[in-house]
C-alpha cells in the first residue's frame, strides 16, 4: 500500500461511525506497523492502554514535552514521546527526584507512538504507552540542539568498551544506582529491564532494603539505558497485565544463570519469517483508536 493510498483509506475510515465498518476499511495485508507509524497525532479518546505490551495500542495519549525542568527527550525525529498519562506522570516524578540521588536529569528515549501500536523499527513492546527507555547518560546542564538529540550516543555501562559481561565500576556509579532504585521504588512500576551486568552491580551495591530489586530484571542489551514498564493503570479496560515477577530480589541462581556460557546452537534450516502483524491481529478496539479523528 502506498502512502497516498494509506492516507486515503484512513481519511475514508475516519468518516465512518461504526467501529466495525472502520475496521473493515483498513484491515487487510498492510502491516499494522505501517498503519500506526503513519499517524502523527494521538487518538482523541479517553486515555486507555489496550492489549498487551507487545500487541496493543494506546488511546488518549499524552506527549511528554521535549524539554522539562529535569528532562530532555532524545531522537525527536522518531515522534515516540507519547504515553499514557500515568507514564508521563511517572517520568515527571522521577525527574523531580533525580537531583536527590545525584542525577542531574533524565535523557528520555522512546516511549510510544501517538497511538501506540507496532513500530516500523526497533521495539517489539512499547505499544500501549506504558514503556519508557531512560538513558544511563545523565542530562547535561544545557539544552541539547535538535542535531545533538539525533546524533549523540549513550554510553555503555559495561567493561571493555561495552563488550564485557559486567558493569565497569569506573562508569557505573552510585548515581546510576540511585536513579534506577528511585524508579524501581515507584509504586506504578511493574518491571525495569537492565543488562545482566547492571543487575549484578545493583545486587552488589545494595546493602539495605533489597525489596525493590525484585522488579529489576536482566535482559539482553539494555547496557546504555534502562527500560521502565508500568503496570496497567486504572480505567484501562482490556489492558493485559504481566504475571508478577518471581519472589525474592532476583540476585541468586536465576541471575547466575545469565552468566553461564552455553554451547553454540546447532545449525538449523532457515525459518520462514513470521507473518507481519496486521490490524486484525490487535485487539478490536485498536481499529477505533487508529481511525478516530
Amino acid at each position: 500500500m502506498t502512502l497516498r493510498l494509506l492516507t486515503a483509506v484512513l481519511v475514508l475510515a475516519c468518516g465512518l461511525t461504526a467501529g466495525h465498518r472502520a475496521a473493515e476499511a483498513v484491515e487487510g495485508p498492510t502491516p499494522a506497523k505501517v498503519l500506526f507509524g503513519a499517524v502523527t497525532q494521538p487518538a482523541p479518546l479517553a486515555a486507555r492502554s489496550i492489549g498487551s505490551y507487545s500487541r496493543g495500542c494506546l488511546a488518549g495519549a499524552t506527549a511528554l514535552p521535549v524539554n522539562g525542568p529535569r528532562w530532555q527527550v532524545m531522537r525527536l525525529s522518531r515522534n515516540r514521546n507519547y504515553g499514557h498519562p500515568a507514564l508521563i506522570d511517572f517520568l515527571e516524578r522521577l525527574a523531580a527526584k533525580a537531583p536527590s540521588v545525584g542525577w542531574n536529569g533524565l535523557l528520555v528515549g522512546d516511549l510510544a507512538q501517538p497511538r501506540g501500536g507496532p513500530m516500523l523499527t526497533g521495539h517489539a513492546s512499547h505499544q500501549i504507552g506504558l514503556d519508557a527507555d531512560i538513558w544511563l547518560t545523565p542530562m547535561p546542564s544545557r539544552i541539547l540542539s535538535a542535531d545533538e538529540r539525533e546524533t549523540l550516543s549513550a554510553t555503555s555501562m559495561l567493561s571493555n568498551g561495552g563488550k564485557g559481561k559486567f558493569a565497569d565500576p569506573e562508569i557505573f556509579t552510585r548515581a546510576h544506582f540511585g536513579i534506577i532504585k528511585a524508579a524501581a521504588r515507584d509504586r506504578a512500576v511493574d518491571r525495569i529491564f537492565v543488562n545482566r551486568g547492571i543487575k549484578k552491580a545493583l545486587c552488589q551495591m545494595e546493602t539495605g532494603d533489597r525489596s525493590w530489586l525484585r522488579v529489576v530484571r536482566p535482559w539482553w542489551g539494555h547496557d546504555y539505558h534502562f527500560h521502565v514498564r508500568l503496570g496497567c493503570p486504572s480505567g484501562s479496560a482490556g489492558c493485559k497485565a504481566q504475571d508478577d515477577p518471581p519472589p525474592g530480589d532476583g540476585c541468586g541462581a536465576d541471575l547466575d544463570a545469565w552468566f553461564v556460557e552455553k554451547p553454540a546452537p546447532k545449525p538449523q534450516k532457515p525459518r520462514k519469517p513470521a507473518p507481519e502483524v496486521t490490524l486484525k491481529d490487535l485487539p478490536p478496539a485498536c481499529s477505533e483508536v487508529l481511525v478516530s479523528n
